[in-house]
């Protein structure tokens, strides 16, 4: 049923190259299609029978995900709270969000940012979107790009050089990683109809 999420990784990265992962890692961030979960150990296992070095692929995903953590975190630095907190109450059950999680967030922030920034790097759940809670609380730039870049390096590192280690046996992999793919990828589709069947508001007024 998700075979087209592995057939156009594999598509993008044989005729891009390089670029093919940072495009692919970009559109993960900013709209996420495909999750990175999927992507890097493609990619790796592509580097490991193809022209691609692993290296060169591990680089290449890190600025196609900083470039998105990048766009979204300039953007949500130009949202005022009122603005943010309109969004959030008119947008609330799409996003599975209310204004009390927002408030959690900025909360958090205030105390441990650029940890919270290296560690949700980290995580497959929430890496995507920590740069939007970044940005509302208005962290210095050099600081969320430094933090940013540690995290995203070494998540992309550990998941592309998974896929490197395991792609010696081309079509063996291709057999994992179909199933794996639609795992992944349907799960995601199934927590994110689960997330809207239980969300509800924490209070009336978010």
């Amino acid at each position: 049923m998700f075979d087209w999420a592995y057939d156009l990784v594999v598509r993008l990265i044989d005729w891009g190259g390089y670029f093919g992962v940072y495009l692919l890692t970009l559109l993960e961030t900013v709209v996420p299609p495909i999750p990175s979960e999927v992507i890097l150990p493609i990619a790796g296992m592509r580097a490991a029978n193809g022209p691609l070095g692993l290296p060169g692929v591990i680089i290449a995903g890190t600025l196609g995900s900083m470039t998105g953590n990048l766009f979204w975190f300039l953007l949500a630095r130009r949202i005022s709270e009122d603005g943010l907190r309109r969004f959030v109450i008119r947008h609330g059950r799409w996003i599975t969000m209310d204004w009390r999680d927002v408030e959690k967030a900025q909360r958090l922030f205030d105390q441990h940012g650029g940890g919270i920034v290296f560690t949700a790097r980290l995580l497959p759940a929430v890496r995507t979107f920590v740069s939007i809670p970044a940005g509302v609380a208005h962290m210095p730039l050099g600081r969320f790009l430094a933090w940013s870049t540690m995290g995203t390096l070494i998540f992309c590192a550990a998941f592309t050089g998974a896929g490197y280690a395991a792609g010696a046996n081309v079509v063996r992999i291709e057999e994992i990683m179909r199933p794996v793919t639609a795992v992944i990828v349907g799960g995601i589709i199934l927590w994110y109809i689960w997330r809207q069947l239980t969300w509800k508001r924490s209070h009336p007024e978010a």
